[in-house]
């Protein structure tokens, strides 16, 4: 496991530090820190064709589109932010900012920005791993990978790793679960990120062909949270409870009401089944007050448009 790195950071550090990672994201303090006993290095333009990717990149998902419009960027701007590199044979190996060399690709830049720095396989990994925690689209399965490889390889706990990202442990744990998902599951959160909570409640399940047959069914916009979630338990517990009916929404002929209404029953029937049956178990305390501080306000916005409807 690695050990704590020091905290003291000299000012130009944090400078250099900054111009490495505000690329495409605000600067991580667990980057910094990974970095701050070493003296900055000059920035060097490097031929892209010397740079290659790390081969033990955290990141599974490259975007087409985002990684045009960034080359569309670099043709008209530049480069904006070096990327993080380390000698590798008769190259460089990318620590940091594969985004911006595989963009600079694209571009047709014969050169790029960089910081060439020798780290360690650990540290370089760890600098990856956290620099792409960072990115805006970083999809559920990557981030379930990321939080794997910290675990299995750089030897952070659980408790360890959420403390240092400041995360909740249990948002932790899911991931988790969610990296060592059946493989089903894994590609329905791969073509739907917002089946995630739906791949909680699959994994409960061990017989892989009513499994993948709920999945389908999720992709194809068949079932809600609620109405899996209880076909789950009755698969698990037979004859123990009967299927719970969805809420019945009223007859509507206009199409824009449809949509809203059945978009907001089911997102009703996913905030039930997170908050849970029994009360808020598992939910912490800043989340707990600011739910029901939010579901005040909506209340009073509901009671505000019931009051209109019923007005004309």
């Amino acid at each position: 496991m690695l050990t704590s790195p020091t905290t003291h950071r000299s000012k130009s550090f944090r400078d250099a530090g900054s111009r490495i990672f505000q690329q495409e994201a605000d600067t991580q303090p667990g980057i910094i820190s990974l970095l701050a006993a070493r003296t900055p290095t000059a920035i060097r333009e490097l031929p892209v064709e010397k740079v290659k990717p790390n081969p033990a990149q955290p990141r599974m998902t490259f975007h087409e589109e985002t990684i045009q419009e960034l080359a569309a960027s670099i043709k008209e701007h530049g480069v904006l932010q070096p990327i993080l590199v380390r000698p590798s044979g008769e190259g460089y190996e990318i620590i940091a900012g594969e985004r911006r060399w595989r963009a600079s690709k694209v571009a047709g830049k014969e050169t790029i920005p960089a910081i060439v720095e020798r780290f360690d396989d650990a540290t370089a990994l760890e600098i990856a791993l956290i620099e792409n925690l960072q990115r805006e689209d970083l999809s559920p399965l990557d981030e379930s990978t990321i939080y794997k490889k910290m675990t299995s390889e750089l030897g952070y706990s659980i408790r360890q790793l959420a403390t240092k990202l400041g995360k909740d442990k249990g948002y932790i744990e899911n991931r988790l679960r969610l990296a060592n998902a059946p493989e089903d599951v894994r590609e329905m959160v791969a073509q739907r990120y917002d089946t995630l909570s739906a791949a909680y409640e699959l994994m409960k399940l061990d017989n892989a062909r009513r499994r993948k047959s709920l999945a389908k069914q999720m992709l194809a916009g068949r079932l809600t949270l609620l109405r899996l979630h209880d076909r789950v338990e009755r698969i698990l517990n037979p004859g123990e409870r009967p299927e719970k009916a969805e809420p019945a929404i009223p007859p509507l002929r206009d199409d824009a009401l449809i949509t809203a209404t059945r978009k907001l029953n089911e997102a009703l029937a996913d905030l039930s089944r997170a908050v849970g049956d029994d009360g808020t178990p598992g939910i912490p305390e800043g989340d707990r007050q600011n739910l029901a501080k939010f579901l005040t306000i909506s209340r009073a916005r509901l009671d505000n448009l019931v009051a209109r409807l019923r007005s004309r």
